[in-house]
C-alpha cells in the first residue's frame, strides 16, 4: 500500500513538472539571406556590411556578394547594406518561423557632387509604444548635407490584416492618420528623397493602438445612406494644434439606421433610436457597440418627425422617458416597467424631454403642433401633473435641443430667431440660449462664432456644465453638419470636434 502511494505522488510530481515545463517561452526564429550587387555593372560586391533594425547579427558579404543571417527572431526588420564609396541601401522584410526571407540590394556609387539625405529618425510614436490613440500623429526628422529640398513618404502597415497604406507627405515631417483599428499593432517607415540620389528609408518602427478608448462624446454620421453612431474624444493637444475627429470609433452597422444616441456612464450603456417593425423604438448597447437590446415594445417613440424627437435617461438612469404624441412614457432600463408619466393638457405633441440630476419629480418638455410650430418649453411636476415654469411660448419659429442643469435652475435650448414657419420645416437662424428658469429677464443668445446663414442646433451641457456641445451647419438643405464645443466665460473660438457629424451627446 505504501509503495502504491509513493507511485501516485511520484506520478503527480512528474505531471506537474511537465506542465511547468510547458510554460517556458519559446523564441521563434528564421533566417535572412540575399545578395548585393553594383546597380550599374551588376557585379557582386564583397565585404558589404549587413545590419538590421531591430538589431540582430552583423555579417559581411562573401566574394560573390552573398550573405546570410541565421536564427533571427521572428519580427519585421529593416535591413541595411553599407560599403565605402556607395550609398547605403535599405530594404524591409518579415522573418517567419523556420523560413528564410530573401533580400537583394543594388547599391549605387555615392554621388561625389551631391550626397544623399540622412536616414530619417522616427520620433513619434516611439518604437514599441502601446495604448496609442486611433488618430496618431507621426513625427520624424531628416537632413541633407547640401540642404536640398526633401520629400517624404510614409508607409503604414496593419499588423493584423497586412494592409499597407502609403501616404505621399511632401515636405512636412509630421502627418496624422485617423480611424486606426482598436488593439492593433502597426508598423511604419518613412522614406526620404532629394530627387538626386536614391531614396533613403528609415528603420521600421512599431506601435499598438488602445484596447478601448475612453471616449466621452457620441454622435451620428451618415454612412452608406444610413445613420451610424460613433464615439470620439477631444484632441489632448493644447493650443491651436488641436485636430478634429480624434479617436473616432464606429459603434453601429452602416446597414441599418441608428440615431439620437444618449449615454449612461452609470450603466455603461448607450440608448439610441432604431427602426423596428415599421416603428421607431429605443435600443441600448454597450459602449463598444455590442449587446444591442430593444427596450421599448408596447409603445414606440412617436410624434412630429422622428429625427426631431428626444428621449432621456431618468431617475439615476434606472428609467428612460420618451414621448408618444401628447403623452410621456417611461420604461425601465431593462425594458420592463412600462408606464404613463405625463399627458399634455392641450393635446400638443411632446417632442423633447430633459430631467435634472437632483430632482426626480421635475421634467422639462418641449411641445409643438403637428407641423412642428406653436412651440412651448416649460417645466412640470410629475407628482401633480402641473406646469411649473414657462421658458418659451407665444413665439414664431422652430425651437428644440432642450437640456436642463443638474440643479434644475438653468434651461438650455435653441430657437430660430427668423421666426420662419414653413411647410418644409426649414430653419434659418437657430441660436443657442442659456436662461435661468423662472427669470423674467429677456432671452439672450450665447455669443458663439455662428455666422449669418448658419444654424446652431442639438445643444447639450457638458458633464461639468462649464461648456456646451452642439451641431452647426448652414441653413440650406443638404448642408454638411459639424460638431463644436463652446466654453463659458472663456475668450476663445468655438472648437471644432467632429466633421460631418451631428446629434451629439457628452457624458
Amino acid at each position: 500500500m505504501k509503495k502504491y502511494i509513493f507511485l501516485v505522488f511520484a506520478s503527480f510530481f512528474l505531471i506537474n513538472f511537465g506542465c511547468s515545463e510547458d510554460t517556458i517561452d519559446v523564441v521563434l526564429t528564421g533566417n535572412i539571406s540575399g545578395k548585393v550587387t553594383d546597380k550599374i555593372t551588376g557585379e557582386a560586391l564583397e565585404n558589404v556590411k549587413i545590419t538590421t533594425n531591430p538589431a540582430s547579427t552583423t555579417v559581411f558579404t562573401d566574394s560573390v556578394g552573398r550573405f546570410r543571417l541565421v536564427d533571427v527572431k521572428v519580427d519585421d526588420y529593416s535591413v541595411q547594406a553599407e560599403l565605402a564609396g556607395y550609398a547605403a541601401g535599405f530594404e524591409s522584410t518579415t522573418v517567419q518561423e523556420g523560413k528564410t526571407a530573401a533580400v537583394s540590394f543594388e547599391l549605387k556609387l555615392a554621388n561625389s557632387d551631391n550626397n544623399p539625405p540622412s536616414v530619417p529618425n522616427l520620433v513619434t510614436p516611439e518604437d514599441g509604444a502601446v495604448e496609442q490613440p486611433l488618430a496618431v500623429q507621426f513625427i520624424w526628422e531628416a537632413s541633407d548635407p547640401e540642404n536640398d529640398e526633401l520629400s517624404y513618404r510614409l508607409d503604414l502597415r496593419n499588423g493584423s490584416t497586412d494592409e499597407m497604406q502609403i501616404f505621399e507627405v511632401g515636405q512636412d515631417t509630421t502627418f496624422t492618420v485617423s480611424n486606426l483599428q482598436l488593439a492593433t499593432k502597426y508598423f511604419w517607415q518613412v522614406t526620404v528623397t532629394d530627387d538626386t540620389n536614391d531614396p533613403v528609408s528609415s528603420i521600421i518602427s512599431e506601435f499598438k493602438t488602445i484596447t478601448f478608448p475612453d471616449n466621452p462624446f457620441i454622435f451620428v454620421r451618415k454612412n452608406n445612406d444610413n445613420l451610424v453612431i460613433y464615439s470620439g474624444a477631444e484632441d489632448p493637444t493644447t493650443g491651436t494644434g488641436q485636430e478634429p475627429d480624434f479617436n473616432v470609433l464606429q459603434l453601429t452597422s452602416e446597414n441599418v439606421n441608428s440615431f439620437k444616441p444618449r449615454k449612461s456612464n452609470i450603466l455603461n450603456k448607450i440608448a439610441f433610436l432604431r427602426n423596428s417593425g415599421g416603428s421607431t423604438h429605443i435600443f441600448t448597447m454597450n459602449f463598444n457597440g455590442t449587446g444591442i437590446t430593444q427596450i421599448t415594445s408596447q409603445r414606440p417613440i412617436a410624434g412630429f418627425r422622428t429625427e426631431e424627437l428626444e428621449f432621456t435617461w431618468a431617475q439615476n438612469d434606472s428609467k428612460i422617458y420618451y414621448p408618444h404624441f401628447d403623452k410621456l412614457y417611461s420604461v425601465n432600463s431593462d425594458g420592463s416597467g412600462f408606464r404613463l408619466e405625463y399627458t399634455t393638457t392641450d393635446g400638443a405633441f411632446i417632442s423633447e424631454v430633459a430631467v435634472p440630476q437632483f430632482d426626480d419629480d421635475l421634467i422639462m418638455l418641449k411641445t409643438n403642433n403637428s407641423s412642428g410650430y406653436d412651440v412651448r418649453i416649460y417645466t412640470a411636476r410629475l407628482s401633480t401633473q402641473a406646469e411649473e415654469n414657462i421658458i418659451l411660448e407665444n413665439v414664431n419659429g422652430a425651437a428644440g435641443g432642450i437640456d436642463i442643469s443638474a440643479n434644475g435652475d438653468m434651461a438650455l435650448f435653441t430657437w430660430d430667431l427668423s421666426g420662419s414657419e414653413n411647410s418644409s420645416y426649414r430653419i434659418f437662424e437657430s441660436r443657442i440660449f442659456l436662461h435661468p428658469i423662472g427669470s423674467p429677464d429677456p432671452l439672450i443668445p450665447l455669443e458663439t462664432d455662428v455666422l449669418e446663414g448658419e444654424n446652431d442646433l442639438d445643444v447639450k451641457f457638458s458633464p461639468s456644465e462649464g461648456a456646451v456641445i452642439f451641431t452647426r451647419k448652414r441653413n440650406n438643405f443638404g448642408a454638411t453638419p459639424a460638431i463644436y464645443s463652446y466654453i463659458f466665460d472663456e475668450n476663445q473660438e468655438d472648437q471644432l470636434l467632429f466633421t460631418e457629424a451631428f446629434m451629439p451627446d457628452w457624458e
